[in-house]
């Protein structure tokens, strides 16, 4: 076994590695970007070493400066995580060069199953079932098109070169494919360097399920059994399970020998993840094979009771495979939720800013946390938005959805945008309980999914007004005070006390009026009635009694709002703007902004265009994803203030209008 290894990635993952290495009583080596110098995946190691800029592609990308960092401290083998370098075949050549270990498969094997069209290529010829499509090497702009029209639409353009739904788009018709063509090449190229792609027919309602194998180099291979990953947004899995509702032994056999064909066809070792779509039918096609570990190993890690990190550097260090097939059990079922940062009701665009209070579930009897953060650490632009990994383990299925409810409605983050409120109304969903699940979801349950439960958000709209009451008791203060001016209570002498509070949420404007009422407050909300009293109980944290019903929970108050978390759901309200705010909100619409940070890379209209509302100004690339900034108003472009390669910053002005209307 290993004495010490390096880490060389960041967040959860790098924590996750980090726990299994002092278990095992390895010592463990984070690195850092200039961004992460006081992230908790440095603190989670023994020791740590500086590599690089916070751009990835100047220290989490950076091989050259990694190995250095290994060979200075003495590493025997070097963890890649998942993503950055975990697929990267001339890293892991490298690291062979130079004597040390590199935790995963074969350059060989990597290679072989890094390009989408070789890999579908190797699986064709071991007989493997393939959707229809072209993985062809031509890439030119009319051969393309020729097989996009022998395919059909809709069809699916994916990245030769990688996965996580980088450079990944559906087009529904021959019209829209130049420019998903374009959109899909940048996006590929800036996350895996290779702007190479194929196409897929698009199937309308399969499932995505995947196979977890792992391979020694003693000529050994099993599987982990099947997880289920069909839950997904922008292509990108967000709920995970184990095992795959409704796949019973004769299937997940069938699959389970595919997806060790597969790794023997390639002389495979260490974790890896061969991926499959499901048609209802019960045939499975071939989609592709993750050469590391999934973000998703957990649930595998909780139905089977092993240690997947563990398997990793046992094999590594030339071990044989821990257990045999027959020897591998799995027990009841576990659900995963992914918490990013990011606004679902925005198209789930990236969330970057500071964690201004955060209060994590009770972990235990069957919960568990994989995260990289902590209360006051900052979400940034430059890598994946992915705050925590939630699981949740029980006897069945229906135990391991409730736990897991019950978990998403105690996670409580403020500060910025999260998928907390939208994970716990996926998994609360009848049609997800009743496990009528595919890849289309979210899609087919998009009302419901961002509905507003308006009761819910008058208790909220009440709880913030308490919030923002100078007189409510504050009870970390209480000892100090010495005189009945200082509580500002609202008394008047032979007089009502009244406060007017306007709150707005969304495109919504809430007019509440409070009146003192003996020791409580009476709060008038659209002709309704809520009595309530209370108490700040630390400085984030109230206690508040609202009609007979005690709830506590946090709130974070700044000079234009107040955030507050209810059973599973984030409330943002803010106060009423200035009349020189509205001028700047009216004049947004003639000078888009940048609403995050990042880096241009299209620019479709020029000086002199005319646009309509929806119509695309900007493309910007930011947490390895793009986003299109659009035409608000009927105008004509004045001016563009960036070119194709600048980085703009969040706020910039982008682009001046000329409103035509």
């Amino acid at each position: 076994m290993f004495n010490k290894i390096l880490i060389a990635n960041r967040g959860e993952i790098a924590v996750r590695v980090a726990r299994t290495a002092r278990r095992l009583g390895i010592a463990s080596v984070a690195v850092y970007s200039s961004a992460d110098r006081d992230a908790l995946h440095v603190e989670a190691c023994d020791e740590a070493r500086h590599i690089g800029g916070a751009a990835a592609s100047a220290s989490y990308l950076n091989g050259a400066r990694i190995l250095e960092v290994a060979q200075q401290c003495g590493a025997d083998a070097i963890h890649p995580g998942y993503g950055f370098l975990s697929e990267n075949a001339a890293f892991a050549r490298d690291c062979a060069d130079v004597g040390i270990v590199f935790i995963g498969p074969p350059a060989s094997a990597i290679e072989a199953m890094g390009s989408k069209s070789r890999a579908k290529a190797l699986m064709q010829k071991a007989g493997v079932p393939l959707v229809p499509g072209y993985h062809g090497d031509a890439q030119d702009e009319d051969t393309i098109a020729s097989e996009a029209g022998r395919i059909g639409f809709p069809l699916l353009i994916k990245a030769s070169a990688g996965g996580g739904g980088k450079g990944m788009r559906v087009v529904e018709k021959a019209k829209d494919l130049a420019a998903s063509l374009a959109s899909a090449r940048r996006e590929s190229m800036a996350a895996f360097g290779d702007d190479r792609v194929l196409l897929e027919r698009y199937l309308s309602a399969p499932r995505h399920v995947e196979m977890q194998i792992f391979a020694d180099e003693h000529g050994h291979c099993v599987h982990l059994f099947e997880r289920d990953c069909s839950i997904q947004r922008r292509h990108q899995k967000v709920i995970e399970e184990a095992p795959a509702p409704g796949v019973d032994d004769a299937l997940r056999a069938r699959m389970g020998e595919a997806a060790i064909d597969c790794a023997q066809a390639i002389g495979y070792r260490g974790a890896g993840t061969v991926e499959f779509l499901l048609d209802a039918d019960g045939s499975f096609f071939f989609m592709e094979m993750n050469t590391r570990l999934q973000v998703e190993h957990p649930v595998s890690e909780m139905s089977t009771g092993q240690d997947l990190v563990e398997w990793q550097l046992r094999i590594a260090s030339g071990e044989a495979l821990p257990l045999g097939q027959d020897e591998i059990r799995a027990q009841g079922h576990a659900i995963e939720a992914r918490v990013y940062a990011e606004a679902p009701r925005q198209d789930f665009m990236p969330a970057a800013g500071r964690i201004a209070y955060l209060r994590a579930p009770d972990c235990g009897d069957g919960v568990r946390i994989d995260t990289g953060v902590r209360s006051g650490d900052a979400i940034g632009i430059h890598y994946d938005p992915m705050i925590a990994k939630l699981v949740a383990h029980g006897a069945d299925r229906e135990a391991a959805q409730a736990k897991l409810a019950r978990a998403l409605r105690q996670y409580q983050i403020l500060g910025l945008h999260t998928n907390i409120s939208f994970l716990l109304r996926v998994v609360t969903r009848p049609e997800f309980i009743a496990a009528s699940i595919d890849t289309g979801f979210i899609a087919s349950h998009q009302d419901a999914l961002f509905a507003t439960d308006t009761a819910a958000l008058r208790v909220a709209l009440v709880l913030a007004a308490a919030a923002l009451q100078p007189g409510l008791d504050q009870r970390a203060n209480v000892e100090s005070r010495r005189s009945p001016w200082d509580s500002c209570n609202h008394w008047r002498m032979n007089l009502p006390s009244a406060q007017h509070v306007t709150l707005l949420h969304g495109d919504r404007q809430f007019d509440i009026e409070i009146r003192r009422d003996g020791n409580a407050w009476l709060c008038l909300l659209e002709d309704e009635e809520y009595r309530f009293n209370g108490s700040w109980t630390d400085v984030q944290r109230l206690r508040v009694e609202v009609n007979g019903r005690i709830i506590d929970y946090p709130a974070v108050i700044d000079r234009n709002s107040v955030a507050l978390s209810l059973q599973g759901e984030a409330y943002r309200f803010t106060l009423p703007i200035s009349a020189s705010d509205v001028a700047a909100e009216a004049a947004d619409a003639e000078h888009p902004r940048a609403p995050m940070s990042g880096a241009v890379v299209a620019l479709p209209v020029a000086v002199g265009d005319t646009v309509a509302p929806g119509d695309t100004l900007i493309v910007i690339e930011a947490m390895k994803m793009e986003h299109a900034i659009v035409a608000r108003v009927d105008a004509r472009v004045d001016e563009i203030l960036f070119a194709v390669g600048d980085q703009v910053d969040e706020g910039d002005t982008l682009v001046t209008l000329e409103v035509t209307t």
